[in-house]
């Protein structure tokens, strides 16, 4: 076990994410309160109901992440982030994207964003600790993300598009926003096909878990306007 690992402070809830079985799950039932939620997070474990809509705990291992650093947007994705055919916000219509990402795509009544999981995660939001990318089409909400921000943490949810590259345009205004306020850490949960084409890779738990630690000490906030890194395609797309 490294020194960050062994700096994370134990849980006044969980086991520790160690304990988690082979499938990567910790405990079942409990509340989604906010105070279970940010302990949660805190310790390497999240949220994610059984299909009968039991909440359960996990920490798999491995874990997806998106290297901030080592993000790479190809040519085409900056062409698309410059043509004006989007517009990206930060934060203004947080409920829009809980519902796009539980419905768009087929998810209709096959989603683990769950009534209570949205309602959680709004009164998240509500606290300043839940955050959404919003991007727009026409006027109209076409794909979006969002996720949970503690310190150098930002754990992604859930992303949705209803126009296409509308969530590749999401994921480029939170990577470049979450670099350009000092985040170290952008956590996915777990590798899809799709995640794994936009360039998220695996982590081993003990490694994730000794990013935590690092992530939780550093000084980092989100802020409540998009911003972008040096080079970034952010303009004229972003909306302030």
């Amino acid at each position: 076990m490294t020194n960050d690992t062994a700096r994370l402070p134990a849980s006044r809830i969980f086991p520790p994410a160690e304990a988690a079985s082979p499938m990567g799950l910790i405990g079942v039932g409990g509340k989604l309160s906010t105070a279970w939620l940010l302990d949660a997070y805190r310790h390497g474990i999240f949220p994610w109901p059984f299909d009968d809509g039991q909440l359960a705990w996990w920490s798999p291992d491995p874990r997806a992440i998106f290297e901030l650093n080592g993000f790479h947007v190809s040519r085409s994705l900056r062409r698309t982030c410059r043509n004006g055919r989007f517009q990206a916000t930060c934060d203004r219509d947080f409920s829009g994207v809980m519902h796009g990402c539980a419905t768009a795509q087929g998810r209709r009544g096959h989603t683990w964003i769950t009534p209570d999981m949205r309602r959680a995660y709004g009164a998240l939001h509500e606290r300043g600790h839940a955050h959404s990318i919003e991007v727009w089409h026409e006027g109209q909400l076409a794909g979006g993300v969002y996720g949970l921000a503690i310190a150098g943490l930002f754990a992604a949810e859930s992303m949705f598009y209803q126009v296409t590259d509308a969530s590749k345009i999401a994921l480029v205004a939170l990577i470049g926003h979450l670099r350009a306020r000092g985040y170290p850490l952008l956590d996915i949960q777990q590798l899809t096909p799709h995640t794994e084409r936009l360039g998220a890779r695996e982590i081993t738990r003990r490694e994730y878990l000794s990013r935590l630690a690092a992530a939780l000490r550093a000084d980092a906030s989100f802020g409540n306007r998009l911003e972008a890194p040096a080079g970034w395609p952010s303009t004229p797309a972003w909306q302030h």
